[in-house]
């Protein structure tokens, strides 16, 4: 079984930023892609970002020049850095690991952009 854990959500002013973070646990084999997708009230799922073991990213256009998504593949972790924060950005941000084509999901943490 897998956990992932994100912390680092919150509220922040627009224009602010904030630092996600996102740990697996658990029975872990080879993570082949971490990243983070974001909900906002009424609207579906989307991705926000996604590096892989070999550290190539992918980011959405809207979060591209703002956000920088990291990783640690060796202690399953991934962050991701959010700046210029803009009140759209305001949703549950969560966790993606995928590992043997299988994916994997955390429970979510809240961003509160104000405006």
């Amino acid at each position: 079984q897998v956990q992932l854990l994100e912390s680092g959500g919150g509220l922040v002013q627009a224009g602010g930023s904030l630092r996600l973070s996102c740990v697996a646990s658990g029975t872990i084999f080879s993570i082949d892609l971490m990243g983070w997708y974001r909900q906002a009230p009424g609207k579906q799922r989307e991705l926000v970002a996604t590096i892989t073991s070999g550290g190539s990213t992918n980011y959405a256009d809207s979060v591209k020049g703002r956000f920088t998504i990291s990783s640690v593949y060796a202690v399953n972790t991934v962050y991701l850095e959010m700046n210029s924060l803009k009140p759209e950005d305001t949703a549950v941000y969560y966790c993606l690991n995928t590992m043997n084509g299988r994916n994997y999901w955390g429970k979510g943490t809240r961003v509160t952009v104000s405006s």
